[in-house]
């Protein structure tokens, strides 16, 4: 009655191999994108750009590229915040290099540099793999932000270490700097998050996902079958480097404007990032989406609720968000290991048949 495929029919393999075959999904993601980018821009402040839309978005991006890596290709990584770094400080050489290039192509170019340095760490995947992998990727996480932090030519030899963007415009808009308005921001970083999840879906949907997920189901069968495993892993490590790079590019350019890499982009981000995907669900570009929005919204909503309503102090509200966070990911690990994407597979499933019994 509320989801039906009743009528829906299919008359060619290009109809029925689109991403969303069906009628109802499809008009609701064109309702989605409708509402977010012909209504929300005018509704939205600067409270609600800050502390949601845009967290929400830019991690949402670095959700899809970590998901990439380790849902769909099998490839444990904890140096996400390291690579974010290095989307944000190339973006700002770039900015400082060429302030006459757009900044949009600055943060595309700052995707590509970090796709480079993500193959280069993504080396060691062709030897080693699980635990092993995890603590080379760490480690490439410490070395990342240890070579921004000790190298002064990174952030241009500023006494405090700190890198600042300067302001850049699109269509006579800033978009970055002190001066850019709510809307302009939220509008960019949600332009960057719509074509990250289409490329995304279909990259996954296509050959190359495909060769990923062999890989990450048994690597060595996948080998005997065709698949190269050196291609498979290092484009796995260069298109999730490149979505990360992209979200810390956004990260500091649109969003912050001024970061310092080992507060910014520390191990805990790393961590983030992982329960992102772990609650969201591993090997969905959906459960992207909704790891990502549910990490942001309930510091919000513990915030709004338990310290501004009911008077709790801030503290205990924090500790409390960590006491939730541990215990949804042991119980997805344990119950549902795909995460919040699959339960809403399973709501589609039981609203197909409904009122009927499964």
């Amino acid at each position: 009655m509320f989801y039906r495929e009743a009528g829906d029919f299919k008359t060619s393999y290009q109809d029925d191999n689109q991403t969303f075959p069906i009628k109802f999904d499809r008009y609701r993601y064109y309702f989605m994108l409708f509402v977010a980018f012909a209504i929300i821009p005018f509704m939205i402040n600067d409270y609600w750009v800050n502390a949601v839309f845009l967290p929400f978005l830019i991690y949402a991006i670095a959700a899809i590229g970590l998901n990439i890596l380790t849902g769909y290709c099998g490839q444990v990584s904890l140096g996400t915040g390291g690579f974010m770094a290095v989307g944000a400080y190339a973006v700002y050489k770039l900015m400082t290099m060429f302030p006459e290039v757009s900044v949009l192509i600055h943060i595309v170019l700052a995707g590509v540099i970090t796709a480079g340095v993500g193959v280069l760490f993504g080396l060691p995947s062709l030897r080693i793999k699980g635990f092993y992998l995890a603590v080379a990727t760490l480690a490439a996480q410490f070395f990342l932000v240890w070579l921004f932090n000790r190298v002064p030519w990174f952030y241009n030899y500023s006494a405090s270490g700190q890198i600042s963007a300067p302001e850049r415009t699109f269509l006579g808009e800033p978009i970055t700097g002190p001066a850019t308005e709510a809307w302009a921001a939220y509008l960019v970083c949600l332009v960057f998050v719509t074509l990250s999840a289409i490329v995304a879906r279909n990259l996954t949907r296509g050959s190359l996902g495909r060769k990923w997920m062999a890989i990450r189901d048994m690597d060595i069968a996948a080998e005997i079958i065709g698949v190269n495993p050196l291609g498979a892993k290092l484009s796995a490590f260069a298109i999730s480097s490149f979505f990360v790079g992209l979200s810390g590019a956004l990260f500091f350019a649109v969003y912050l404007g001024a970061v310092e890499v080992g507060e910014v982009f520390g191990i805990n981000k790393s961590f983030l990032v992982l329960f992102m995907i772990i609650i969201g669900g591993l090997g969905s570009i959906f459960g992207s989406f909704a790891g990502a929005a549910f990490l942001v919204l309930l510091p919000v909503f513990l915030k709004n609720v338990l310290v501004g309503g009911l008077g709790w102090p801030t503290d205990l509200a924090a500790h409390l968000e960590f006491m939730i966070v541990g215990g949804l990911i042991i119980v997805f690990l344990i119950a549902e290991p795909h995460g919040l994407a699959q339960l809403w597979r399973v709501t589609k499933e039981k609203l197909r048949l409904w009122p009927f019994p499964h």
